[in-house]
Parts: C-alpha cells; sequence; structure tokens
C-alpha cells in the first residue's frame, strides 16, 4: 500500500517543474512559476524511482499467492484501495505525470490579439537570454506574459536555447517592459540582444 503513494509522490515530484507555473497562472501568481526548477535534474532519478516503485507494487500484486490448500471458503476481498483497480489507476495517474513535461504547454491560453502597425520602421526584434527554462510549459509560460503586452507581434520562447525572440512595435511597448514581463514569471533575464 505504501508503495502506491510513493509512486504518486514521485512521479508528482518529477514533473513539478512544469506543473507549478500552470498552477501559478491559475493562481494568478506567476512570479512562483520558477521555485521548483531546482527539480529538473532530479528528474530522472525521480523518474526511474517511480517506475521501480510501480514495477513493485505491481510484482507484489500479481505474484502467486503462497498459501495451504485448504477446502475453506475465504470471503476475504480486499478494498478498492487494495485492489488491481486501484494500483491500475495509480499507474495511469503516475504515467500522465512523468508526461507531463511533454504536454504542459496546452494549458496556457492562446492570446489573441490584433496588431495594427502605424509603422513599419517602429518594428524591432530583440533576442532575450533567459535563465531557469526546462521544458515546453516554461516557453508557453514566457510567451503568455510576453503576449500580454501591447504591441508584441510575435513571440517565441526557446527552453532548449534558454531565449525568446520577441518581435514588437517600439512605439507600443519597450525592451524594458518586455523583460519586466519575463522576469515576472520567476526566470531570468540574463541578456538581451537587439537584431
Amino acid at each position: 500500500m505504501k508503495h502506491v503513494f510513493m509512486a504518486m509522490g514521485t512521479a508528482l515530484l518529477s514533473s513539478l517543474c512544469c506543473i507549478t507555473p500552470i498552477l501559478a497562472l491559475v493562481a494568478g501568481t506567476s512570479g512562483l512559476a520558477s521555485n521548483f526548477s531546482w527539480l529538473d535534474p532530479m528528474r530522472p532519478y525521480f523518474v526511474g524511482l517511480t517506475v521501480l516503485v510501480l514495477g513493485f507494487a505491481w510484482y507484489r500484486k500479481l505474484r502467486p499467492k503462497k498459501g495451504v490448500d485448504c477446502n475453506c471458503e475465504t470471503e476475504d476481498k480486499p478494498n478498492f484501495v487494495q485492489g488491481k483497480a486501484f494500483l491500475g489507476l495509480i499507474t495511469v495517474f503516475a504515467g500522465l505525470m512523468l508526461a507531463f513535461p511533454l504536454y504542459a504547454h496546452i494549458f496556457y491560453p492562446k492570446v489573441g490579439k490584433q496588431i495594427i502597425v502605424v509603422d513599419r520602421s517602429n518594428i524591432r526584434t530583440v533576442e532575450f537570454s533567459i535563465d531557469g527554462m526546462i521544458c515546453a510549459g516554461c516557453e508557453a509560460h514566457v510567451d503568455h506574459e510576453v503576449n500580454k503586452l501591447p504591441g508584441i507581434i510575435s513571440s517565441t520562447a526557446s527552453y532548449e536555447k534558454g531565449n525568446a525572440k520577441i518581435e514588437f512595435d517600439a512605439s507600443k511597448t519597450d525592451i524594458d517592459e518586455i523583460e519586466k514581463a519575463i522576469n515576472a514569471t520567476g526566470y531570468t533575464v540574463t541578456d538581451k540582444k537587439e537584431e
């Protein structure tokens, strides 16, 4: 029984760094988003521990029972929490949590807005180097916050490259406002370069 809850805990820990930004978005406190990014280097260990614990729990559940062969009628039906159905549900939950970084970006709403450019000479592109992004959910979080600003034409964040390329209308917003929006997510702008 304790193995099942241990598997749930390790599965949650393995993806907590990606779950937190979404919870922060829902709560309206996006600055809390990167608080668990320190867990990311330990993610492979949590994933491995989850798989081992679930494997052990399934082994214990499915192994043949050793016992005395008697004609006694026993009606000891295990309760739901001790049954295979519950272990199956926990296994599905753990799988969803382990895969969470792959689909976390779908929880961020798309910010649709109409951009009216007054003068093409006002269009600028800046590349921000960002520290702390570790998954597609982090990218979506940065893009979501930046797109709230007026005059943003496009925002493309990449956790793999550790950057965000932002195209914007300089008559409606500026580099400092964009940097503040990125830093408000909890990730940190380390450098900026205008193209």
